[in-house]
């Protein structure tokens, strides 16, 4: 029998008050892509760092054999020293820094105490070969995509003869093609010797790559599944059976039922954007989004569809408070008269709201409670005599910790500490307070696991039903195919086409979505 590359045994990990991890069990082999699944929330990031040494040796309960041996891992570094290397969500790289200087930092190719830059060079682009990417070792890494930086990221872990890489949703950023080029690279590594942990929202990647799952929930293992069985076994694994696993429930539907809107002001207009034109915020020769018109009515929920680089982000952000590049020309109407949106704060008083893409850096204050972000985009309506009422703020937020079931036991948790899925649920709880007419949602399922996306969904739908208006984006097709009555595309920067629902399919948009300009 093969010997396993690494075993966990009854990892258990708690925190004050909470228990994230309850006698967990994880075992990989040899070459082996093992898949980690579960809700946000369900402790797949936790054992990780149980793992890598993030949580040192005696702050957990358990025992972890990595080739067979006993392991006590004290810090990172020490992890890396045996050939385990993980790769976080959030790439830690240095933007103004090189890509063979990212690569090496930390393991400087150094003779004497001095770093031997033609060896580093050479190293450097021999690391990026073996990963596919076509770049200079000097060039900065700011100058790269998000797929390229990934790329980056696999040949630092590559220069530290790495035998387990550890990849948290390594796709969560990527279009189709850089998500289906890492793919090609992880499988590449697999036949190279290489074992590989994969946490994944994404079922059709994991089906894709994965020989083996393990689904985790509410910190505890539910069980173990092989993707590859035996030739003459039944194959043990399918999307439902790992959505049964994570949510402890079937879910028959991916999309929840719709209640159209029924107002007296039913399919009237409440966001019409004209002639909307803006440049790029440095190369201003560049114009990012080009004369774009669209509308989306009382009770719609309308989407937006393009791949990356297609101008959705910025269209959306410039339209909130001209908060992204210069505007050239445009205007916006709110409920058939022309609204100020020049200022975010101007934005708001319209009655627009914008949940970002990026939650982590635009949405939320991450160090701050849960209370004081729900209240952040409605402060006016909380004071009391010029001060914030604290016991109204308290209330409201109590308000949607129970009506988005928001998964923490008090509103004062710091809003840094939730998982993404929750995370997500108090963005959306600040703008539902607000009490907006039009919401632009940016990616707004973007990292968070299928049940958590089922709850959204169905918040969204809630919110058409009592009347909001929807502008929706997403890259995920599939997603937009079950929400929106109507899908417009974009390519760089212009709208090239507008579908309705019933005559929307996945063909018919990426058609749309790679029109060209010529």
């Amino acid at each position: 029998m093969t010997r396993p590359v690494l075993e966990m045994r009854g990892i258990t990990k708690t925190f004050p008050g909470v228990t994230a991890l309850s006698e967990v069990h994880l075992t990989v082999g040899p070459r082996e892509i093992h898949a980690l699944c579960g809700e946000n929330g369900a402790g797949k990031s936790t054992l990780m760092k149980v793992l890598s040494g993030v949580h040192p040796h005696g702050s957990y309960e358990g025992e972890i054999h990595f080739e067979g041996e006993p392991v006590a891992f004290k810090d990172i570094r020490a992890s890396e020293r045996r050939g385990i290397v993980i790769i976080h969500q959030e790439l830690a790289l240095i933007p103004h820094l090189s890509i063979a200087e990212n690569i090496f930092l930390g393991n400087e190719q150094a003779r004497r105490g001095i770093v031997d830059w033609n060896d580093t060079l050479r190293s450097a682009r021999r690391l990026l070969d073996r990963v596919g990417l076509r770049e200079n070792p000097h060039t900065p890494v700011a100058d790269l995509g998000v797929g390229g930086q990934q790329l980056v990221e696999i040949a630092k872990a590559l220069s530290k003869e790495v035998k387990l890489l550890i990849l948290d949703e390594p796709t969560a950023a990527l279009n189709d093609e850089d998500s289906a080029a890492l793919l090609d690279l992880i499988l590449e590594l697999r036949d190279q010797g290489v074992a590989a942990v994969v946490i994944s929202h994404k079922l059709n990647e994991i089906r894709r790559i994965a020989d083996a799952v393990t689904v985790l929930r509410d910190g505890r293992t539910v069980e173990s599944l092989s993707v590859r069985p035996a030739p003459d076994a039944a194959p043990e694994l399918s999307e439902d059976r790992i959505i049964r696993g994570m949510v402890g429930r079937d879910l028959d539907h991916r999309f929840p039922e719709r209640t159209p809107y029924e107002g007296g002001d039913s399919g009237r207009v409440a966001l019409a954007v004209r002639g909307w034109t803006v440049r790029h915020p440095v190369d201003q020769r560049r114009t990012v989004v080009d004369d774009v018109s669209l509308t989306v009515r009382r009770g719609e929920i309308v989407g937006i569809a393009g791949l990356m680089g297609a101008g959705r982000t910025e269209l959306a952000m410039s339209v909130f408070g001209r908060s992204y590049g210069r505007y050239v020309a445009g205007s916006v109407e709110i409920d058939g008269e022309e609204a100020s949106t020049g200022t975010v704060p101007a934005a708001i008083e319209a009655g627009l709201a914008y949940v970002t893409e990026d939650r982590k850096r635009y949405g939320l204050n991450l160090i701050d409670t849960i209370h004081r972000n729900v209240s952040l985009a409605s402060l006016p309506g909380m004071r009391r005599r010029g001060v914030v009422d604290e016991h109204h703020e308290r209330q409201v937020a109590e308000r949607y910790r129970a009506s988005m079931n928001i998964k923490t036991p008090t509103v004062f948790e710091q809003v840094g500490r939730l998982s993404g899925g929750n995370q997500q649920k108090v963005v959306l709880s600040k703008w539902i307070h607000a009490d907006p007419k039009v919401l632009i949602l940016d990616e707004p399922t973007r990292g968070i696991d299928v049940g958590a996306k089922y709850e959204i969904y169905t918040v969204i739908d809630r919110l058409a039903a009592q009347g909001k208006a929807v502008l929706f984006i997403s890259s995920e097709l599939p997603e937009l195919l079950g929400m929106c009555d109507r899908i417009y595309t974009m390519a760089e920067g212009r709208l090239t086409g507008e579908v309705a629902r019933a005559e929307a399919t996945q063909e018919r948009l990426m058609r749309h979505m790679t029109m060209s300009r010529s």
